[in-house]
């Protein structure tokens, strides 16, 4: 049996923000080894060249120094010893989001792709990892939190673990600091939430809460037979949100007012939304991290790789995240058909739906989804969003066409039991055939109109046999989401077709809707307002000066562009009434409420 690598990190300068990153080779290619550092993370699916963060990097074996040469902008080759190698390298850390590396004087983070080099060759190797803590007086009361499993580290602690391969090596975030652990138990398996950042909050209400809806999930699709352990990381900021997917863990940040204060029992749509981030990551761990694209088997993370199918592992998990908050009784019918309608309202706003199909939109995330522009919004979909009503208006379709006999639940099943279970990849198609075959449906037309084509989602209609009116009106400000019905007085704004964003200390145009009053006046991304009608304007006053206005009024913007002073001519219209809520049927007949119940879960 081949030894170990002997992988190790220390916070070797929190305040420089350095990691010193190690590992030590046994028996290394006698032609020279080869070493590389991943250039994506899994589940991120964008080029981030993680070898760009490498201050100094050498190699060296029985104490001399190695001849090490860099072959390309992530990959390294040692000159041919005859016993162990060990490379050594400093890695700068101040990238605070869950797809990076992050040290300072009051905590650590890291995911294992940022960090740790893969040994060429020798992928398949035992790892073993000791976290070492930082020198001196920083870092003496930190704790570690990582769902790997320990060899000679205590719990929540310093020292060794291990994991049976590379892959398994940087499928365990690492959260270092003074850290505050919630621990619970679901379907007999231990969890724990590991929080940083912020102390002020029900740790025992989240504690229960999750455990809810981890259990409402291992009933729909049974634990995996892998899964002893799994941890939420979840680091809290003034103001984040994000998550990234691993087998036995998840990285969160959110923001201060989301989590659930003490003596608070109400869910507030802040609450409401860190319920849903953890339950679309955990969702993951069925849909991505163990059914995954047959072109992610195994992954190549040196390069892109291509797959039409994101919809499905991101699209449908968007559909399930809040699908199993209803389900587990945490929020009620109601508010689930709120979160529902802010969704539809995110894609009726988006200008991009009749240019970009939602498998296109996946195959295209490395170079659009990842990558946006003051344009995106006029050319692209997202797959999340998209792909959540996609995902909804099969679950309908195949409920009504089958009588509530089956339902995208048994579906996903399916494709637990054919690609979960068995480790193969879903193929291109491979969605589209379980729910042919599951559900006894003639689907192709679906997917190509819908999923493979640009043609509009039958929300309306097929909400309507569900029991549930889909209703449309006009936008009341910017931060209107939809989801409800405007309040008593509010007004629709007049449509300029632009938003501010302050950059800077500057207020600048960031999105100009395509055939918009604004874009029509000749209004860019990029230009500096100045003014309405002579009077200042602002990211923050924008709504304020159109409420001013009525729709056929010509206003006059000034902006600057490349310091040059720009006068714009343009005509207000009627907003779009792009701005979706959802109202349930007083008086449905028997079947439709039959229908609605069962797929809302009222009793």
């Amino acid at each position: 049996m081949s030894a170990p690598h002997q992988y190790s990190i220390a916070a070797l300068d929190p305040a420089a923000h350095l990691f010193e990153v190690t590992v030590k080779v046994a028996d290394p290619d006698p032609d020279g080894q080869g070493f590389n550092l991943p250039a994506w993370v899994p589940g991120s699916y964008m080029i981030r060249d993680f070898a760009q963060h490498v201050v100094s990097i050498r190699a060296e074996s029985d104490g001399r120094d190695i001849g090490l040469t860099k072959i390309d902008k992530s990959s390294w080759i040692a000159e041919p010893c005859r016993t162990s190698l060990e490379l050594v390298a400093h890695i700068y850390a101040f990238d605070l989001n869950v797809r990076g590396a992050h040290l300072d004087t009051t905590h650590g983070f890291f995911d294992g792709a940022c960090v740790f080099p893969l040994v060429e060759g020798q992928e398949e190797f035992n790892c073993q990892l000791t976290i070492k803590p930082p020198p001196g007086k920083v870092g003496r009361d930190w704790r570690v939190a990582t769902s790997m499993r320990s060899l000679e580290a205590p719990q929540y602690g310093f020292g060794t673990y291990v994991a049976a391969n590379y892959a398994e090596l940087i499928d365990h975030p690492v959260e270092m600091g003074n850290i505050l652990i919630g621990e619970f138990e679901v379907a007999g398996i231990p969890h724990a939430i590991a929080v940083s950042g912020h102390s002020r909050f029900d740790m025992a209400r989240i504690c229960h809460d999750l455990a809810i809806v981890c259990e409402a999930q291992i009933e729909m699709l049974g634990a995996p037979s892998d899964l002893d352990r799994y941890l939420f990381l979840l680091n809290v900021k003034e103001d984040g949100y994000g998550g990234l997917e691993h087998s036995w863990s998840t990285a969160l940040t959110c923001s201060r007012k989301d989590l659930p204060r003490r003596g608070d029992t109400s869910v507030s749509d802040d609450y409401r939304k860190l319920l849903g981030l953890c339950s679309h990551e955990y969702f993951h761990l069925w849909n991505v991290k163990r059914i995954k694209p047959e072109k992610f088997v195994p992954y190549d993370l040196s390069n892109e790789i291509y797959t039409r199918l994101l919809w499905v592992f991101e699209g449908i998990t968007s559909y399930y995240d809040d699908t199993f908050l209803n389900r587990s009784g945490l929020i009620s019918a109601e508010s689930y058909l709120e979160l529902i309608a802010k969704t539809i309202t995110r894609h009726m706003r988006n200008r991009g739906n009749s240019l970009q199909s939602v498998a296109d939109s996946s195959f295209d995330a490395w170079t659009k989804f990842y990558k946006q522009h003051s344009n995106s919004g006029n050319s692209i979909v997202s797959y999340y969003t998209k792909g959540s009503l996609v995902a909804l208006v099969l679950d309908l379709t195949i409920r009504k066409e089958t009588d509530g006999e089956v339902t995208l639940d048994d579906v996903m099943r399916e494709s637990w039991t054919r690609y979960g279970e068995t480790g193969d990849g879903m193929p291109e198609e491979g969605l589209e055939s379980i729910a042919r075959s599951v559900s006894g449906l003639e689907l192709a037309d679906f997917f190509e109109r819908y999923v493979r084509g640009t043609e509009e989602l039958p929300l309306q209609a097929l909400l309507n046999t569900f029991g549930v009116h889909l209703r449309t009106r006009a936008a009341t400000g910017s931060k209107d989401v939809g989801g409800k019905p405007a309040s008593g007085d509010a007004v629709a704004l007049p449509w300029l077709g632009a938003s501010l964003v302050k950059i800077g200390g500057r207020s600048r145009f960031r999105t100009v809707h395509s055939a918009s009053p604004a874009e029509k006046a000749g209004i860019a991304p990029g230009d500096e307002a100045v003014a309405i009608n002579g009077l200042r304007l602002t990211a923050g006053n924008l709504d304020a000066r159109l409420r001013d206005h009525h729709k056929g009024d010509t206003i006059t913007i000034t902006v600057f562009r490349d310091e040059a002073l720009i006068r714009h001519q343009a005509r207000l219209t009627a907003s779009p009434e792009d701005t979706c809520y959802l109202e349930l049927d007083t008086d449905p007949d028997a079947t439709t409420k039959k229908r609605r119940d069962a797929w809302l879960h009222i009793d």
